[in-house]
């Protein structure tokens, strides 16, 4: 195809890293003694609950399934969500401050459609979540990079940030816990991101796919909703995905003022015209009925978050745990100047480990490396730390 019948913003955006990483590996069969170890994609690696695949079977037959919901997704799911928020945080948010997205990479690209337009910007910590600057490169909207230190828990500075807003910047994007790095943001730090943005007038766009996971000890993961005119401010991605295993659903949430959600719903309108029914229905049994369930799962996650820990240490390798927290751990590899790819593509090659660089999250990764641990047992933990070994070895 002539590079001049397709969009110039398309083909300037880069190709999507996870299934350039899956041709590492591209029809090879892996020995029974040495696995493939899968740390590329952030999927659950257990099903959904029995009774929320249970009740989906008997929903796959009713009528309105098939069907069309609202814009803005099922009222009782909007209304379910909306108290679900407003008692973890502390708050109220009203059921007409919820719209409820196909995916939170929908929600995200619906979010920045809804506040900035081509040649404006976006300031995006990097590292980034690939997807974000993707959305942003096809949308033409400038993706604003604020370098994250290590010194700093790679969680982005206020100072640092400020310096990159002017006239043309219309939002600044947080992930905790993030991806690709699990630094998980202290509330202190929300709340200064938040102030600067209110000061400067523009957007906090809080990207919490990953809230469910961390144990926050009965206090809320920040107190943004509990701030008196948070809707000019504030406006919180979330989804249902990995909470309640459901990817394939594609179920997420966009959470604002319902002026801005006015404007948002003729985006959603055009892009899918709603959420998917079946869903909608998914995340709605989950907030009513799975709340057992899900702290099962984060009481698992968070013990695979120590092995991992006590694998890396144990096995005595090299590289180093820079960030983790929630489904991810961003390690610094041990090879000085040779490039991210070139040592997830050895690891994918020689050691059957399939991760990624972290030069697909942006500039200045070649250090790096995101581990995807969540859909890996506990118990195969040791075997990464000892791989890790012998490709310092080899």
């Amino acid at each position: 195809m002539d590079r001049r019948d397709v969009n110039p913003l398309v083909t300037a955006t880069e190709a999507p890293p996870i299934a350039e990483a899956w041709r590492w590996v591209e029809g090879r069969v892996f020995p029974a003694d040495k696995p493939l170890i899968d740390l590329c994609q952030a999927v659950p690696g257990y099903p959904p609950a029995d009774a929320l695949t249970a009740y989906l079977a008997e929903q796959v037959k009713a009528p309105d399934t098939a069907r069309y919901t609202g814009i803005d997704g099922v009222p009782a799911l909007l209304a379910a969500l909306a108290k679900r928020t407003s008692d973890l945080y502390g708050a109220t948010v009203a059921a007409n401050e919820v719209l409820i997205t196909a995916g939170c990479n929908q929600a995200f690209a619906i979010a920045a459609m809804s506040l900035a337009r081509a040649g404006e910007n976006i300031i995006l910590p990097a590292p980034w979540y690939f997807n974000h600057k993707m959305t942003l490169d096809m949308l033409g909207i400038e993706a604003r990079p604020l370098p994250l230190r290590e010194s700093d828990g790679l969680v982005p500075d206020p100072v640092e940030a400020e310096k990159l807003i002017d006239a043309n910047t219309r939002a600044l994007v947080l992930i905790t816990p993030n991806n690709p790095t699990g630094a998980i943001a202290p509330p202190e730090a929300i709340a200064a991101l938040y102030e600067l943005c209110e000061r400067r007038g523009i957007r906090l766009l809080l990207d919490e796919t990953y809230r469910d996971f961390p144990e926050w000890g009965g206090q809320a993961p920040h107190g943004l909703f509990r701030r008196p005119g948070w809707q000019k401010t504030l406006v919180q991605l979330y989804s249902f995905s990995k909470v309640y295993s459901l990817a394939g659903y594609r179920v997420g949430a966009v959470i604002a003022d319902a002026a801005l959600q006015t404007h948002a719903r003729k985006v959603m309108d055009c892009l899918a015209i709603c959420a998917p029914h079946i869903g909608q229905k998914a995340a709605l049994f989950g907030l009513e009925n799975l709340d057992g369930w899900v702290a099962d799962k984060r009481a698992d996650i968070l013990a695979r978050v120590n092995a991992f820990q006590s694998a890396m240490e144990g096995s005595g390798t090299a590289y180093r745990i820079a960030s983790i927290g929630a489904y991810f751990a961003y390690v610094r590899h041990p090879f000085g100047d040779r490039r991210a790819h070139e040592v997830a593509e050895m690891l994918a090659r020689d050691h059957n480990i399939l991760c990624l660089p972290g030069s697909m999250f942006g500039p200045g990764q070649d250090a790096y490396l995101r581990f995807a641990f969540a859909n890996v047992d506990a118990a195969v933990m040791p075997e990464i730390g000892r791989r890790l070994v012998e490709s310092e070895r080899s």
